[in-house]
């Protein structure tokens, strides 16, 4: 058995094709994520992968619908995600394929 310390995954992410893993593959990326009311997060989309979430606990609101504990949805890619975090809440996020690099933040030039 191996045992890990959550806290050293970067943002949550533990599974994926990136540095620090438990699994490294490139088929997909899972997260455990938490975040607080009112956090702000970066407007964003990915152009090769599928985003799935699972909204675990709290409430939230993206691109204009409001989601509760319980929720699943799904972003697909080129979809801008504009997340408003009403109460703390707990995200399980997974995303395929896992594609270095394949996030754009709104707004930014690369």
């Amino acid at each position: 058995m191996e045992i890990h310390k959550f806290i050293k995954f970067t943002k949550g992410w533990f599974v994926g094709d990136f540095d620090p893993v438990v699994l490294k593959t490139d088929q997909v990326e899972v997260a455990y994520q938490t975040h607080e009311a009112g956090e702000h997060h970066d407007i964003h989309y990915h152009k090769k992968s599928r985003e799935y979430n699972l909204l675990i606990s709290g409430t939230m609101v993206i691109n204009e619908q409001e989601l509760n504990a319980g929720d699943l949805f799904i972003i697909e890619p080129y979809e801008v995600s504009e997340p408003a975090f009403i109460t703390d809440v707990a995200l399980v996020v997974v995303r395929a394929p896992s594609v270095k690099g394949d996030k754009y933040v709104v707004g930014e030039t690369t």
